[in-house]
């Protein structure tokens, strides 16, 4: 049973803040769906990390709806060589968009952040409950604190002023718009890239950081596109929403699946001195699949579509 619609997009003009990357790309895929008018600006033309410049555009453009996607975003090596640029720069950039939608008058907004806000030793499946209840994983901390952050912005202007403000908290992303920079992307952008350079090397082995044993869940972009949608027309609330599968399995059975789907033939070597990160990270999603969503793209289907994207963008 799908909750009842509480906020219409029909005829509004909704904002996609980080429309580039591979999140706010999604959303505005799925927006195309709706009948409403998509905002989008270059981050040449307007910087978040700019109050003033951030706040002036959105007072001008008068948005009725906010999705803020945008981020400075990367995996384990890229977040602990980079602390500083990354919680800097997401801490601007959520406090820019959020306080600058309340003082441009949109009626709702949806910001999106990331399962690393949990405790590193968080009870699996881990639900809402869990943030702020242990020690983050120290590798991305600096990503997560400006996350929760933005999760407290949101609660804060909802109790404060009554703005219709949610977030929601997406598991591990794949799909088309991912960064497949060779130290700084994500686990599958960056899987996908090494065994398609070895096909093409003919190579007998690709090597994966880590020894493969930690368990993640992994979600289409497309998906969380139609959940952040879904969530935006039909939720409304103080607390934050999983987006999630529900479902996990461990690095070396997700490598394997993503050698089938690009067809390198060799064998799978694990770098050991590689740092894995916490050892399990699967989200509780029973509050969202109460409100009637659920995931549909198959793990299989969603690396198949992804590969295909990387090799057209890579031609």
């Amino acid at each position: 049973m799908i909750s009842p619609l509480l906020f219409d997009l029909t005829g509004k003009r909704v904002y996609v803040a980080g429309h580039n990357g591979m999140a706010g790309s999604a959303i505005v895929r799925r927006l195309t769906r709706e009948d409403c008018e998509i905002l989008t600006v270059p981050r040449k033309t307007l910087d978040l990390t700019d109050q003033a410049a951030t706040e002036i555009w959105l007072a001008d453009e008068k948005p009725d709806a906010v999705f803020l996607a945008a981020g400075h975003v990367g995996g384990i090596y890229a977040n602990d060589t980079y602390p500083a640029d990354f919680i800097a720069d997401n801490l601007a950039i959520g406090l820019n968009v959020i306080r600058g939608s309340y003082k441009a008058g949109v009626k709702k907004l949806l910001a999106l952040g990331s399962s690393c806000i949990y405790p590193r030793l968080a009870p699996q499946p881990m639900s809402e409950d869990a943030l702020l209840s242990g020690p983050l994983e120290p590798t991305n901390e600096w990503y997560a604190v400006a996350k929760i952050a933005a999760i407290k912005l949101c609660q804060a202007y909802r109790k404060q002023h009554g703005a219709d403000f949610v977030a929601v908290m997406p598991t591990n992303l794949y799909g088309a718009g991912d960064n497949y920079h060779p130290e700084h992307s994500h686990v599958p952008a960056a899987l996908i890239r090494r065994f398609h350079e070895g096909k093409l090397a003919n190579a007998p082995s690709v090597t994966v950081w880590g020894t493969g044993t930690p368990r993640r869940e992994f979600l289409s972009a497309d998906d969380l596109a139609d959940a952040c949608v879904f969530v935006m027309k039909h939720y409304s609330g103080h607390g934050f929403l999983n987006i999630g599968t529900g479902e996990d399995i461990t690095i070396a059975e997700f490598a394997g699946l993503v050698r089938d789907v690009v067809g390198f033939r060799g064998r799978i070597d694990f770098d050991t001195a590689r740092p894995d990160g916490p050892p399990r990270k699967l989200l509780d999603v029973a509050r969202l699949k109460a409100l009637g969503w659920t995931p549909k793209v198959s793990l299989r289907d969603g690396l198949a579509a992804a590969y295909a994207d990387f090799v057209i963008s890579n031609q």
